[in-house]
């Protein structure tokens, strides 16, 4: 009771720092055309005074673009993706995407709750992932404020959605501060007990969207000392492995090339590359704490990735073969780009040991994530 306490404060406090920095930023809405259907699309763009800016989409509230200037000052989009807002329907991807109601995979597509049982859509082989077939990421939100630097929209995911128990109303909230901080924070409150487990699933190469050489190139650091090694469903065992000694040693920082071909490791053979979970040495905590530091030598641009959630999901991109004709006409393939998503850790209904998902009446959903982009000193 007083941890929970103690973190309702800390987020009050958190928020009201984040509606601080909204008035330091500008918000431009825009219609964003419409979808084969007819649906209207809108599109809100912050932009922030040291030249970084967001773009963000109601289709999926999705971040379209995320761009920011080189150490010679060169802006450039460094987010996968697509141009046209109908590209995100009709060639999905989950490129800047918010997921939902879970995200990452739980195994089999199912779970039990209070001694029920629930099974979700298998949409990925034998597992159901982020949120089954019609998730979050496929839905129109609907916008309800613009205020300067800042944009929230909201969802209704009625009960019994995908094969998830209640109905769930979510909000996102988009802020961008002029230090070129964007800050994501998820709410949801439902009508009776689920699983909820949100993040965005930006990938990014920050030499810039489209760059011939990749992100492999990248160097990347993040404070886990343990994954949660999956088994050739991509689900996680249950266990917690340490990194120490292993291509999933990032603490100290490695360039992500080092390791995502190294064939010497089960584990990077079943993923096709990096596709996994790292269990953050942070664990929840109440106001975003680093989740992972990712810098391009070339450009010098870094991003730093903090989250209040006890994991982040490191993705190369391994399933990009040059099928996906991103922005600019760009062919995308594997390790073009790299995801880092904070989150639950995959599969947590059905481990007991991992950091519970579960969501109760009168006891909000919250998840708040920043993306801050820079240039090294």
């Amino acid at each position: 009771m007083k941890l929970r306490k103690a973190l309702i404060i800390a987020g009050v406090g958190f928020m009201a720092m984040i509606a601080a920095q909204a008035d330091a930023a500008s918000a431009r809405r825009d219609s964003a055309g419409t979808l084969a259907d007819g649906t209207a699309v809108e599109a809100v763009t912050l932009s922030a005074a040291n030249g970084v800016s967001a773009r963000v989409l109601t289709y999926g509230a999705t971040l379209q673009a995320f761009s920011g200037p080189d150490r010679n000052g060169k802006v450039a989009d460094v987010l996968l993706g697509y141009d046209d807002a109908k590209d995100y329907a009709e060639h999905p991807n989950y490129f800047g995407v918010t997921v939902g109601r879970f995200a990452n995979r739980i195994g089999g597509g199912k779970f039990t709750l209070d001694g029920k049982s629930y099974q979700l859509p298998l949409n990925d082989k034998v597992n159901s992932l982020h949120g089954g077939k019609v998730g979050f990421d496929k839905q129109p939100w609907r916008i309800v404020a613009v205020k300067d630097g800042s944009v929230t929209m909201a969802l209704t995911s009625p009960d019994g959605d995908q094969g998830y128990p209640g109905k769930l109303d979510v909000t996102i909230t988009y802020t961008l501060s002029d230090d070129g901080a964007l800050t994501i924070a998820f709410g949801a409150k439902t009508d009776k007990p689920t699983v909820v487990n949100m993040t965005n699933h930006a990938i990014f190469n920050l030499a810039g969207e489209g760059s011939p050489m990749g992100a492999l190139g990248h160097k990347l650091t993040i404070p886990a000392k343990a994954i949660t090694p999956v088994d050739a469903n991509l689900v996680p065992t249950g266990e917690l492995r340490p990194v120490a000694g292993t291509v999933f040693d990032f603490r100290n920082g490695r360039i992500l090339a080092d390791g995502v071909r190294d064939g010497r490791d089960p584990q990077i053979v079943m993923g096709h590359g990096y596709d996994h979970n790292f269990a953050l040495d942070k664990g929840v905590t109440a106001t975003p704490g680093l989740a992972a530091r990712l810098e391009d030598p070339a450009s010098g641009r870094v991003l730093e990735v903090s989250s209040t959630e006890p994991g982040v999901q490191m993705y190369t991109g391994n399933f990009l073969d040059g099928s996906y004709i991103g922005k600019s006409r760009h062919v995308y393939r594997m390790g073009d780009g790299v995801a880092l998503e904070p989150q639950k850790f995959p599969d947590a209904p059905n481990k007991p040991n991992f950091a519970s998902a579960r969501v109760d009446p009168g006891k909000p959903y919250r998840h708040v994530m920043i993306y801050k982009l820079s240039v090294a000193k």
